[in-house]
């Protein structure tokens, strides 16, 4: 087995304050001090702990020596793990849209002068894992920043990321909260990220085995359609799997570029914000966003508009909300 580890730097390296993202988690004080740990197996993946349990696994591998191990590693993402640290709630490499994995990040549509990429299928390019810029764990999180660069043809980036994760400390209900924010810098060209809520944005897939009759959404607005809708803070989904309901709720946060649309509606529960945007050639972009993960039914909403107003430093009022059943034709 062959892995492909490039060392090419990026231009310009994201300042990355982590102090400054775990302020927006300051409402969450933690019911008792909690140990946080990173475990890595190197060119594989990078184990985060809680108290010794398993919370999230980034997967990094890249394997180029056969088409099914480059299927398998063609781009970094991050599993979740159940409360028990037992084994992700979240899908991997396989089933239904293998391209989709766990927190992952793409876009189908990137030009580049006459040329487009396509890095959500992962047609003709791959996003590679170089090395971790950062990383750093103790009783107040863990947080590390993988630097990646997505490929045009052969091994030339067309983009450069900084993709930092941070690991908080949380209450009841939630047992994870996952900080991410990429950066992505322009190097091949002024860059166009383009596509549509299906096939780009910063995402979250549950596992391929969920009750498909059974997911739910929940929207800020009274009658939210978010196949019209733009700029949700926040929305939040609820799947079954094995018999356990897991609660996901997706923060937006305030700075990221707007005219976001969102693709929250799947029964299979895949959903996410998505974008339009260009970059300049040497200049980035970046999307931040804040995961709560929870057993049990959906949070209620004055708690979600309370976690992002810390999330974001506002101080919003409670809205109306819409729930849409996305496994209700399937119900008898």
């Amino acid at each position: 087995m062959r892995y492909l580890i490039m060392t090419r730097r990026p231009l310009i390296t994201l300042a990355l304050a982590i102090p400054a993202l775990l302020l927006g988690a300051a409402c969450m004080s933690p019911l008792s001090a909690a140990e946080f740990k990173l475990l890595p197996q190197e060119n594989q993946h990078l184990d985060v702990l809680q108290d010794g349990r398993i919370i999230a696994r980034y997967m990094h591998a890249y394997d180029d020596s056969s088409k099914e191990t480059l299927s398998q590693t063609y781009k970094p993402y991050l599993h979740v793990f159940d409360a028990e640290g037992k084994g992700p709630i979240t899908k991997g490499p396989g089933g239904d849209f293998p391209h989709h994995r766990a927190i992952f990040l793409g876009w189908n549509k990137i030009k580049i002068g006459e040329k487009t990429y396509d890095r959500w299928h992962m047609k003709g390019g791959d996003q590679v894992h170089q090395a971790f810029s950062e990383q750093r764990s103790g009783a107040d999180g863990a947080s590390f920043t993988s630097v990646i660069h997505w490929n045009g043809e052969g091994d030339q980036a067309i983009l450069e990321e900084q993709r930092s994760i941070a690991f908080l400390p949380t209450k009841e209900p939630f047992y994870a909260v996952i900080d991410v924010s990429s950066t992505l810098q322009a190097v091949a060209g002024d860059t166009e990220l383009g596509g549509d809520p299906e096939h780009a944005g910063l995402q979250f897939r549950p596992a391929q085995e969920v009750d498909r009759s059974k997911t739910k959404y929940l929207f800020p607005g009274d009658k939210a359609d978010p196949t019209k809708d733009l700029d949700y803070p926040w929305f939040a989904e609820s799947y079954v799997l094995n018999g356990k309901t897991y609660s996901v709720v997706y923060l937006n946060h305030d700075s990221n570029p707007k005219g976001a649309r969102t693709s929250a509606y799947r029964d299979y529960g895949r959903f996410g914000s998505f974008y339009k945007t260009s970059v300049k050639r040497g200049e980035n972009a970046t999307i931040k966003v804040r995961f709560l993960i929870k057993e049990g039914d959906l949070p209620e909403a004055a708690l979600i508009q309370q976690e992002w107003n810390a999330y974001t430093g506002k101080n919003e009022a409670t809205p109306k909300t819409t729930l849409k059943d996305a496994g209700a034709k399937k119900k008898k």
